[in-house]
């Protein structure tokens, strides 16, 4: 029978249910979901309860599910959507459809799929959650121009939204990304004021921040909302990783290694493999280019858990965060299998961040090997393309910090001064020990 949609969500979308329970309980999934907060799941399962036969609330579950790392019952999700969706509206056809190629790694045609159906249904935000931020499939594209292409999507969108508190934060860390701090702040902060509960705005904040070198106000700030934010959220660790680097840059070491151990590398970190893996060796290579002593036993742990969880190439963020450790760890071995593993996809055509991601690897290896000379010739021709590297500017820094340290380690002081006079400004004072005094520091 035919399932005529009756009820609409919160952004004004039709809905193939009739129930209001499964309704309202879909609403909160998605709300939950959006503000990347816990609970999505079982939202989704109430509104499953309600209404074994709504399609979207399966494909909702998938989406949570995949969050979680659990792809057997994401799988298993989504054929329940699929074999429901007879009767479903076009625009939740295509939104389901969206979510196929997503759950089956298929980025480029997900990625499509998402820019045709937000020409027709541009709220539906949930869809377009998987595209509008830096970790999207926009921003781990690897392409040139990925910062610009995310504003050049969002931008039509705007009047779509108005005052949404969601989209607000979205495209404000958009703004911030690409050097527009005057444009992200209201938004951002009017995403916060309208839903402080929203773990997204708290990030995008952190960003605007460490982009306008707002240190002090990135501290008090995550100190003050971090304990709204619950354990299982999933940007948990990763924003406890900005108050981290925000102490760092403070020169507060021990408080920063708190949070190291407690929450972006604890052992019961909740987020994304790669998030924890990216948060933790970033955090421990910054450190050491701020002058702050090695802890070879942190290093030799997150090896061990990379090696565990990452044991191949192919997902760009993580890749270069691979290949930290294994620099830092001295396997230089290791390494550049691991690099000419990347390059044999390269050649395939299936990594589109391209030769990016080989060059800094192994500059982070002649780094560690104290061959100043080496890095600096791999990385400098490849600054220019850094974005392909995936992630945000704040994650991507690290690179032009290794590059500084290494111009100071050399004695190129004069190379160095030129890095931080044509640096965007904010986050120019990375910390990196002897820029002060204009003197290579002992490594």
């Amino acid at each position: 029978m035919t399932r005529l949609p009756k009820l609409t969500d919160r952004y004004g979308l039709t809905l193939s249910t009739a129930v209001a329970a499964a309704r309202d309980a879909y609403v909160e999934g998605v709300d939950l979901l959006l503000t990347v907060y816990p609970g999505a799941a079982a939202a989704f399962d109430r509104a499953i309860a309600a209404d074994p036969g709504f399609a979207l609330a399966h494909v909702g579950k998938a989406r949570a599910l995949h969050l979680a790392g659990n792809l057997l019952a994401m799988r298993e999700s989504l054929a329940m959507a699929l074999s429901l969706s007879d009767g479903s509206s076009a625009r939740e056809l295509s939104h389901i459809d969206v979510f196929r190629h997503l759950f089956a790694g298929q980025a480029v045609a997900a990625l499509a799929a998402i820019r045709a159906h937000v020409e027709t249904w541009p709220r539906d935000a949930l869809v377009l959650s998987l595209a509008a931020n830096q970790g999207g499939l926009i921003g781990m594209s690897g392409l040139p121009g990925r910062e610009q292409d995310l504003i050049d999507f969002l931008s039509p969108l705007a009047p779509h939204y108005g005052e949404d508190w969601w989209f607000a934060a979205h495209y404000g860390m958009a703004l911030s990304e690409i050097g527009r701090h005057d444009a992200a702040r209201p938004r951002i902060e009017r995403s916060l004021a309208q839903n402080r509960r929203n773990a997204y705005a708290a990030h995008a904040f952190a960003h605007l921040c460490y982009e306008t070198g707002e240190r002090d106000s990135g501290i008090a700030f995550m100190r003050d909302w971090l304990p709204l934010y619950d354990r299982a959220g999933g940007l948990f660790g990763h924003l406890n990783w900005h108050l981290g680097l925000f102490e760092l840059h403070a020169g507060n070491l021990e408080a920063a290694l708190r949070l190291y151990n407690d929450a972006f590398s604890a052992d019961d970190h909740r987020g994304a493999v790669h998030q924890k893996l990216s948060d933790s060796s970033s955090f421990l290579w910054r450190s050491e280019l701020a002058g702050y002593p090695r802890d070879p036993a942190r290093w030799a742990k997150l090896l061990d858990y990379a090696r565990e969880k990452i044991p191949r190439p192919g997902f760009s963020l993580a890749d270069w965060h691979v290949a930290l450790a294994f620099a830092a760890s001295g396997d230089d071995a290791a390494l550049e299998g691991w690099v000419q593993a990347i390059e044999e996809l390269v050649k395939a055509g299936r990594y589109p961040s391209g030769s990016t991601i080989p060059a800094a690897a192994r500059a982070f290896a002649a780094f560690q090997r104290g061959d100043h000379a080496a890095a600096i010739d791999l990385i400098v021709p490849m600054l220019p393309d850094r974005e392909r590297m995936g992630g945000s500017r704040a994650q991507v820094d690290l690179v032009e910090a290794t590059l500084l340290r290494a111009y100071l380690n050399a004695g190129r002081l004069a190379e160095a001064r030129h890095l931080l006079a044509n640096r965007r400004p904010g986050p120019a004072s990375l910390p990196v020990a002897g820029i002060e005094q204009g003197l290579p520091a002992r490594h």
